[in-house]
């Protein structure tokens, strides 16, 4: 039996928080078309190293030289990077997104092999290392950043990004694409029986945390085809996720499997779900505040300073002594300005002070939800 046809997946029923072990573009022909949300891909460098690289004391540094990262030439890479691109994007949802990260050796090579395959550039995202490995010889500038090319799987995909969630991660502040973030160190750091590395290539949680947070949401199917010591499977459980793990070599998948298993997930309450965009939310019109009883015709709404007043009436358009619209345009009018987002301009009087009528917006959410 062919290693196609004993790894074919049944149509139905995907391989969850599994582990497939053997060669990633075989594995990947085993899954259905267009069954994962998201994929995260850290290839192989290709890092071309050229002899041995010493520190200062002489010590030698654990560079990549496995034999997963060596290739014969860029071609050859090319051909093997086109190839695993071609079936991940056919298992991926037609909405669904990949993140692929690299360095300079090859990461240019795998975004032309993106665009010329039909996925959609959505971000470079440079991660910025806050402590790099130096530069030994002294010979080029310290080598502090790795790139993520974020694709979606076709120009007209309507893609999932968690705007709101990434802003609150970060103070409120649109989350840029320059992420500071420390090297996979100290604990984190899985080491074998020798108290070597596990893995030259381990990721950070703190990475995938974020590529996650921003481009899933619970119960999504995040797919690795480089799985490694398991990062990816590690957080996607602690978020809620599920995941698919590719990965060809025993010792990884060992460290992997009992890596995962002492994982827990994040209690329901908590964190799982991406916070909703504003425009994904249920559109509450100002009427439906009327219809339900909770402001009443007549009610005289005012500004947060008590400067600027207004009246409401039977049909749920505002009206002052000289003008006559919806709350966003007399918000507009009574300020002269051009616009105005009535809902958190207007007032409303309670036993208690004055409280926005887009708290009354939020309760009907609420129910509705």
């Amino acid at each position: 039996m062919s290693a196609s046809k004993k790894n074919k997946q049944p149509k139905n029923k995907l391989p969850l928080n599994r582990i497939l072990k053997g060669d990633c573009i075989e594995n990947l022909k085993s899954l259905p078309d267009a069954c994962v949300d998201m994929i995260f891909a850290d290839p192989p460098y290709n890092l071309q190293l050229e002899g041995q690289l010493l520190r200062p004391n002489n010590s030698e540094v654990d560079a990549v030289d496995d034999a997963w990262d060596q290739f014969d030439s860029f071609a050859v890479y090319d051909e093997f990077t086109r190839g695993w691109l071609s079936e991940a994007r056919r298992v991926l949802k037609p909405n669904g997104t990949i993140w692929v990260i690299g360095s300079y050796h090859n990461i240019f090579r795998v975004g032309t092999a993106l665009q010329d395959l039909g996925y959609w550039i959505l971000n470079d995202v440079v991660w910025r290392k806050s402590n790099p490995m130096p530069n030994f010889r002294g010979k080029r500038f310290t080598n502090a950043h790795e790139t993520l090319i974020w694709c979606s799987q076709n120009k007209d995909s309507k893609y999932n990004f968690n705007y709101e969630s990434m802003k609150a991660m970060n103070e409120d502040l649109q989350m840029r694409s320059d992420w500071v973030l420390p090297l996979c160190t100290g604990a984190e750091r899985i080491k074998n029986k020798e108290g070597k590395k596990a893995h030259p290539t381990q990721k950070p949680e703190s990475l995938l945390y974020r590529t996650i947070m921003a481009a899933t949401d619970v119960g999504d199917v995040i797919l690795d085809p480089f799985f490694g010591t398991g990062t990816t499977g590690a957080v996607a459980k602690k978020m809620g996720r599920n995941f698919i793990g590719l990965e060809r070599d025993d010792d990884y998948i060992a460290v992997a499997k009992e890596r995962i298993a002492q994982v827990e997930k994040m209690a329901e309450d908590e964190i799982l779900s991406a916070a909703q965009t504003k425009r994904a939310l249920p559109r509450i019109p100002f009427g439906t505040l009327l219809e339900r009883g909770l402001l009443k015709p007549g009610t005289v709404l005012c500004d947060n300073r008590n400067r600027h007043k207004a009246r409401i009436r039977a049909d749920g358009t505002l009206v002052t002594d000289e003008f006559r619209g919806s709350i966003h345009q007399v918000g507009a009018h009574v300020q002269n300005a051009p616009s105005c987002n009535g809902w958190q301009f207007w007032y409303y009087p309670t036993g208690e002070g004055l409280v926005p009528i887009d708290v009354l917006r939020q309760q009907v959410r609420a129910e509705l939800h």
